[in-house]
């Protein structure tokens, strides 16, 4: 999906079902330019304040699911205000922001938008959430349950030792042993050993 700017009714399509008339007066308010991004590997949204003629812009990746897409929304809005309020004398995921998204999680849980699994595992990290959802492992775990996953596909950790699994790039390991907080893994070819984060997507080639 190339970079593009959707209107406004068009973000339903994007958004848990009930969810957009509650996302709406955020956009309209903070005049918004928000922004549907193809899939990027080491972000999953981003925020710019508003500078000189610049509107507040936001970027997610449109192939998140639905929940993903929302709580990434969230993540970024949660910055926005947390920049009206503070403007750059905070830190980007500080105790500001952490107020901030804490807040606004919470008002959208109230909501009932989210499956149980989702909203228990919201519920746990709203007083100390993540500096990126990439960083909370449970609630990764958990919303991919909603993704579209090609057969054959698993996470790391779901490899078992021994066993071997190729990445996007066509480089093919070894799984070693489970770490404190990674995986540990050999590169076939070259004998490189590896840290993987435990839910790191791969293509299990064991047996293959």
């Amino acid at each position: 999906m190339s970079k593009k700017q959707i209107p406004l009714n068009a973000l339903d399509d994007f958004l848990p079902t009930g969810s957009y008339p509650f996302v709406e007066p955020f956009l309209i308010d903070y005049k918004v330019h928000l922004t549907i991004t193809r899939s990027r590997k080491t972000v999953l949204g981003n925020y710019r304040h508003a500078h000189l003629e610049k509107t507040h812009r936001i970027t997610v990746n449109g192939d998140l699911n639905k929940f993903a897409f929302l709580i990434t929304l969230l993540h970024e809005l949660a910055h926005l205000v947390t920049f009206i309020k503070f403007g750059n004398k905070v830190a980007p995921h500080g105790i500001e922001w952490k107020l901030q998204f804490g807040q606004i999680l919470k008002q959208f849980l109230e909501k009932n938008l989210f499956p149980s699994d989702i909203r228990n595992q919201l519920i746990l990290s709203i007083n100390n959430p993540a500096a990126s959802s990439c960083a909370d492992l449970g609630l990764m775990r958990v919303l991919r349950k909603y993704d579209e996953v090609d057969e054959g596909y698993c996470l790391v950790e779901e490899i078992e030792e021994g066993g071997v699994f190729q990445i996007s790039d066509g480089r093919i390991f070894k799984r070693v042993k489970k770490l404190r907080k990674r995986i540990q893994a050999i590169e076939i070819s070259t004998g490189r050993m590896y840290l993987f984060s435990p839910i790191f997507e791969v293509l299990n080639r064991t047996g293959s």
